[in-house]
């Protein structure tokens, strides 16, 4: 598991409509699916290629009784879940599920000290990780953490998980921070927007064609509520939310007609599972750019 320490290792969907988020995922970004349930849990392998890129799950009846909707979880490889889900604790982080055993293999599922939920996975026994690969069609390209205090988050993660700065590239806001494991740039994380009273984490998918792939969203009972947007590097982003309401992001190249921005376009999102909350609303604006590779 050293490889994969300080990585995002593995993501997961709990949806209210498994076999609809098959085909959503399917036509949009071109996984497959293979069912990897046990005896007591039901669960779902997304695949690019040969690769197991993610899972797939019923959102829990108690989790919806309480008012949560579909949502993406990313899991970072750790060496040792418990340790690290200590250091959490000491520098101030939430633990909403402490170290467990699962069919992914030993998680905890947290939050950093802003109110961002993710979770930590040692013995991951699912996918494989290749760094070569992440710029792939069909991978997660991209992580993105809005937060409320973009340098305070930069400083807890790197205590954490040993993330470091990343130098920007030009054309990229100076108040998006990039940040690296292994040489390796991973993500960026900016100051979220009055709109977003929480701070959470958006997760980018690797298409062909933005133009082509935002059309299929939209088709597909999907929506585009900002994007697709220019980032540095030649690459375009679009920020949509599925038919079941989990939120994701997609990342390409542009062949098609230039659609841009769509003024006034806004999605709201509430999510309460026992103690883990997450609420807020994304208001498109002409004008407001993603930096990124």
């Amino acid at each position: 598991m050293a490889d994969n320490h300080g990585r995002f290792a593995w993501h997961e969907l709990m949806t209210t409509d498994v076999t609809s988020a098959k085909a959503f995922y399917a036509e949009i970004v071109g996984w497959d699916a293979r069912d990897a349930s046990t005896s007591g849990l039901a669960y779902t392998l997304f695949i690019s290629g040969t690769t197991e890129i993610g899972g797939l799950m019923d959102l829990p009846p108690e989790a919806t009784k309480k008012g949560a909707t579909p949502r993406w979880m990313g899991y970072v490889g750790v060496d040792d879940v418990a340790a690290v889900t200590g250091r959490l604790k000491r520098l101030g982080g939430t633990v909403y599920v402490p170290p467990t055993d699962t069919n992914i293999g030993r998680i905890s599922v947290v939050a950093d000290p802003q109110g961002a939920t993710l979770a930590l996975v040692d013995g991951l026994k699912l996918g494989r990780h290749d760094a070569a690969a992440v710029d792939q069609p069909g991978r997660v390209g991209w992580h993105e953490l809005l937060a409320a205090d973009p340098d305070k988050a930069v400083a807890f993660y790197g205590e954490l998980l040993g993330w470091q700065k990343a130098a920007p590239e030009t054309g990229a806001m100076d108040s998006y921070q990039l940040f690296a494991v292994g040489g390796q740039t991973i993500g960026g994380m900016f100051a979220k927007r009055e709109r977003e009273p929480f701070s959470f984490w958006l997760y980018y998918f690797n298409v062909d064609d933005i133009d082509v792939a935002t059309r299929r969203v939209k088709a597909a009972g999907g929506r585009i509520f900002e994007g697709p947007i220019e980032v540095p590097g030649g690459a375009w982003v679009a920020r949509c939310i599925d038919p079941q309401g989990a939120m994701f992001a997609l990342q390409g190249k542009r062949s098609g007609q230039r659609s841009g921005l769509i003024p006034g376009s806004e999605v709201r999102w509430s999510t309460s599972w026992g103690e883990v909350s997450s609420k807020g609303k994304l208001l498109a604006t002409p004008g407001r750019e993603r930096s990124s590779k």
